[in-house]
C-alpha cells in the first residue's frame, strides 16, 4: 500500500526527532511524568501500580546517577594518589645515579636524577637534562660519586 505524503521529514515529525545523543536525565524524566499526569483522562486515571512503577524507575535512575558520580570521584582520587606516590618515589632518587632505558633507542644509559616532575599526567625524572618516564628507570645505583 502506497502512503504518499507521510514521511518522517514532514512538519509533523520535525519537532519530535532527536539526534540520539541526548541523555534522559532525572529532570527530563520528571517533566515526562508531570506531562503524563496532566494529560491523562480524569475519568480513566493512571493505575496506582503504573504510577508506583514509574516512581520506582525514577528513584532507581537517581540512585544510579549518584553511584556514577561517586565512582567518578573515586577514580579521580585514585589517579591523584598514584601520581603523588610516583612523585614521592621519584623524589627519593634526586641526586642519585640511575640506569635507564632510552625509550627511543632502547639503549641503557646512566645519569644523575636532577629533578622529578609531572608532565601531562605522568611522572618524569630529569636525568642529566633529559626527561625520562619513571617507568624507564631500571636501576638505582646510589649516591652520586661526585658528592
Amino acid at each position: 500500500m502506497d502512503l504518499t505524503g507521510i514521511t518522517s521529514s514532514g512538519s509533523f515529525f520535525a519537532g519530535s526527532q532527536t539526534s540520539g545523543t541526548e541523555d534522559l536525565d532525572k529532570d527530563a524524566f520528571l517533566k515526562l511524568l508531570v506531562t503524563q499526569l496532566q494529560s491523562q483522562d480524569p475519568l480513566d486515571p493512571m493505575a496506582n501500580d503504573e504510577f508506583i512503577a514509574q516512581l520506582a524507575s525514577f528513584s532507581s535512575l537517581e540512585q544510579m546517577q549518584n553511584v556514577n558520580t561517586t565512582l567518578g570521584t573515586l577514580v579521580a582520587l585514585e589517579q591523584t594518589n598514584s601520581l603523588v606516590s610516583q612523585l614521592a618515589q621519584g623524589s627519593s632518587m634526586i641526586g642519585m645515579d640511575v640506569n635507564w632505558t632510552d625509550p627511543a633507542t632502547g639503549a641503557v644509559q646512566t645519569g644523575m636524577v636532577d629533578s622529578v616532575k609531572i608532565i601531562n599526567g605522568a611522572v618524569f625524572a630529569n636525568i642529566t637534562g633529559t626527561d625520562v618516564p619513571l617507568a624507564y628507570i631500571t636501576e638505582v645505583l646510589g649516591n652520586n660519586s661526585g658528592s
